[in-house]
C-alpha cells in the first residue's frame, strides 16, 4: 500500500495565487467605485482608490496565506485601528461585504473557497464598525 501525503491548500493557493488576487482585488474596488448599491461604502475612501487597492491587495495575498506583503511593508494590519479614522458602520459594513462577495462571484472565485471566505469577511467588517446607527 502506498503512503500518500494529504497535500492542503492554503486559500490563496486555491484562489490561484498573486494574480487572481490582484484580480479580486480590482474588481472590488471597480464595483465600489461604479455601482450604486456601494456609494456609501464609497464615500468612506477619498477621491482616489488607488492607495486602498494596493494596500488591500498586500493585505489579502497575506492573510490568505500568500507572500507576507502588507506585513514587510507596513507592519501589523492592526485593522481596527487603521480603520478608526473612517465612519464605518452598519451600512458600510454591508456594503463593504456585499461588494467583496459579488467581486468573488464576478472574478469566478470557486464556490467552495467562496463561501468559506463569507464569513471571516463578515466577522472582519463588522469589527471595523466604530458607529452605531
Amino acid at each position: 500500500m502506498e503512503n500518500q501525503a494529504k497535500q492542503t491548500y492554503t486559500p490563496y493557493e486555491w484562489l490561484g495565487g498573486e494574480d487572481r488576487v490582484l484580480a479580486l482585488v480590482e474588481r472590488f474596488y471597480d464595483l465600489m467605485d461604479l455601482e450604486p448599491q456601494y456609494t456609501a461604502l464609497r464615500a468612506t475612501h477619498g477621491p482616489d482608490l488607488n492607495h486602498a487597492r494596493e494596500r488591500l491587495f498586500w493585505f489579502l495575498c497575506g492573510w490568505l496565506g500568500g507572500p507576507s506583503y502588507y506585513v514587510d511593508r507596513v507592519g501589523h494590519p492592526m485593522l481596527r485601528a487603521r480603520h478608526l479614522p473612517f465612519s464605518i458602520g452598519t451600512t458600510e459594513r454591508d456594503q463593504w461585504v456585499a461588494c467583496m462577495d459579488q467581486a468573488m462571484i464576478d472574478v469566478g472565485v470557486d464556490e467552495a473557497l467562496r463561501q468559506h471566505l463569507l464569513p471571516s469577511f463578515r466577522h472582519t467588517a463588522d469589527w471595523m464598525r466604530n458607529r452605531e446607527e
